[in-house]
């Protein structure tokens, strides 16, 4: 299942074991939680560090996250404790060596480090040190700060001068930046949300920063260690998508090409292909380099995972719920089970969905697989209005790691649903304080002007400003955010833009999300004969969505079927009374007009 916070759920297992190459790999990028081997994935990056020093030449580095995933990253080091560049510098070790080697490009002549004639890793700064955590927390308030002065020039400026003021944003973060957390996709719920990425236990029992140090500085001894950079490329899709940092994408495509470089055709940096591809919302790039690697590796729990997310994203329900099934028979654990979940959701079996994020629950041993699977638990109870229950598996989630952005996200919008208004306006502003993704972003101006006390129009708009630059910032570094534009531009934004974004997404995958993207852009621009069918398609699989039952409902509305109307509007609100601020007041105030 592509977990429900994304395109959204990190594509592949989070948290696998590298399989056997061509020559031994000393440092596989990631452990499974189900892995056989006794030692934690973080005791099994202590050991790979110890190896490194004592067999020089012979070592790979090996990243962990703090166990978060899909927009996730704890606020340890909140902006990246590396420079954009973030390959470890090589240069000082190259020199020593007898030869020297090329450095591999991204496709358009850039070198994975720098350009240069020996590999350097850390193209910013070659002789810099990686910043330590103070400092990246403050370069991280700074850029959290740059992103909100481009939302106040997009008060002041028209919207192609936002998308400019976007792109100088985005050349700033190039030099280390990060924004925030992962696009969702649609998919999951977090639309964009989506929704993906890479699952929790990507780098399990670290900090995710720390270890991309880490795996710097060994790479700076061992340039031509193929596993550690294709590791590095995956922890830096983990981290554009943890942290929000589109500029981290090329990053982790030039530490990927270096790996295949040194090593044509291994799996761990082809893993890290399709994860890039899923998180730059190429579901049909990720397809292919997933079955490439299981051709070599039937059993490969990243490119099973990653397999589910790209079919559920390109709308191939059946083909997903067939792999859902194999990937179970072949590989069982979290990252599997909580695809296995989702795929039985969309089809309406919300039952078995629970059964089966409750086994991973049980089974879930490290602070990042607990959170995890809690908080997709947490949205799963929330969608069907079980607010009681989603507020105990969010409890749960932050019991574990109190950092955790989903769980703090789904909170404060439980909260909103239960009528807990300042809870919930305070606990979504700390969440866009430090990671502003787009639906956050949404939800926090729409609990702006669902309260509707003095300057809180003003504090809405400053939100949505916020999500035109984050959309802007995200197509400069090759991220498809149609979605995330059609779903924010139809309430809050330009229509026109909306239904453009909708019809290319639409274009390129027909999945529950964009269909109900597209009806609802269509609704927005007059067009509700055309929206009909998208609406009906949206809610065909048995998927039971709350804002895809009101949207229905109004474009039902709209084109004349009152009964039918009447029908999907209580339908929305029985299933989740409290599914938007706006949504929910708009959708009652229609049944009280149509009496």
């Amino acid at each position: 299942m592509s977990p429900r916070t994304n395109e959204s759920a990190p594509e592949g297992g989070p948290g696998e074991r590298s399989v056997a190459t061509t020559e031994p790999d000393p440092a596989p990028p990631v452990r499974t939680a189900q892995d056989p081997s006794p030692r934690s994935a973080a005791r099994a990056r202590v050991a790979a560090a110890d190896r490194s020093k004592q067999e020089a030449g012979n070592s790979g580095g090996r990243g962990h996250a703090d166990g978060t995933s899909d927009g996730d990253a704890p606020d340890t080091a909140s902006a990246g404790t590396v420079d954009a560049g973030d390959a470890p510098s090589a240069a000082e070790t190259e020199r020593a060596e007898a030869s020297r080697e090329p450095a591999a490009t991204d496709g358009g002549g850039t070198d994975a480090g720098v350009e240069r004639a020996e590999p350097d890793p850390e193209p910013a700064e070659p002789d810099r040190e990686p910043a330590v955590a103070a400092e990246s927390t403050q370069a991280g308030d700074e850029r959290v700060a740059a992103v909100r002065r481009v939302s106040a020039a997009a008060r002041r400026w028209r919207t192609v001068q936002l998308v400019a003021c976007a792109a100088s944003l985005a050349v700033a973060l190039t030099a280390g930046a990060v924004v925030v957390g992962a696009v969702r996709d649609g998919s999951g719920a977090a639309a964009a949300t989506a929704p993906s990425a890479v699952s929790p236990q990507l780098l399990a029992g670290g900090d995710l920063d720390t270890s991309i140090t880490a795996l710097q500085a060994h790479l700076r001894v061992q340039p031509k260690d193929f596993g550690g950079w294709a590791t590095l490329g995956l922890a830096y899709v983990e981290q554009a998508r943890t942290k929000g940092d589109p500029s981290r994408y090329p990053q982790a495509q030039q530490a990927l090409d270096r790996s295949l470089k040194l090593r044509p055709g291994n799996e761990s940096a082809l893993a890290g292909r399709a994860a890039l591809a899923a998180a730059r919302h190429d579901f049909t790039g990720a397809l292919r380099y997933a079955d490439t690697v299981l051709d070599e590796n039937p059993y490969s729990e990243r490119a099973l995972s990653s397999r589910i997310d790209a079919l559920v994203e390109l709308g191939r329900y059946a083909e997903a719920s067939k792999a859902a099934d194999l990937a179970d028979s072949r590989r069982p654990g979290v990252p599997v089970f909580t695809r296995y979940a989702y795929v039985h959701e969309l089809r309406g079996d919300v039952r078995t969905a629970r059964r089966v994020l409750e086994q991973a629950l049980a089974t879930a041993t490290s602070r990042g697989d607990i959170s995890y699977v809690a908080s997709a638990l947490g949205q799963l109870a929330w969608n069907q209005g079980q607010y009681k229950d989603a507020l105990t598996f969010y409890a749960r989630a932050l019991a574990a790691d109190d950092t955790y952005l989903p769980a703090l996200e789904g909170r404060a919008r439980t909260q909103a649903a239960l009528g807990d208004q300042a809870a919930a306006i305070k606990g979504m502003e700390q969440v866009v304080a430090r990671y502003p993704l787009p639906q956050p972003l949404v939800e926090l101006g729409e609990l702006y002007e669902a309260r509707g006390e003095p300057g809180d129009a003003g504090k809405a708009h400053a939100q949505y400003a916020l999500v035109d630059a984050w959309i802007a910032l995200a197509h400069s570094y090759g991220v498809d955010a149609d979605l995330d534009t059609a779903l924010a531009a139809a309430d809050h934004g330009d229509r026109a833009a909306a239904l453009k974004a909708a019809r290319d997404e639409w274009a390129r995958r027909h999945t529950v999300h964009t269909a109900d993207a597209l009806a609802w852009a269509l609704h927005v621009n007059g067009r509700d004969t055309e929206a009909l069918p998208y609406a009906r398609r949206a809610t065909a699989t048995g998927y039971r969505n709350a804002s895809f039952l009101y949207h229905r409902g109004m474009i039902e509305r709209a084109t004349g079927h009152g009964k039918e109307a009447r029908a999907s509007l209580r339908a929305a609100l029985d299933l989740n009374a409290g599914f938007s601020p706006l949504g929910a007041r708009a959708a009652r105030k229609a049944l009280e007009d149509d009496k």
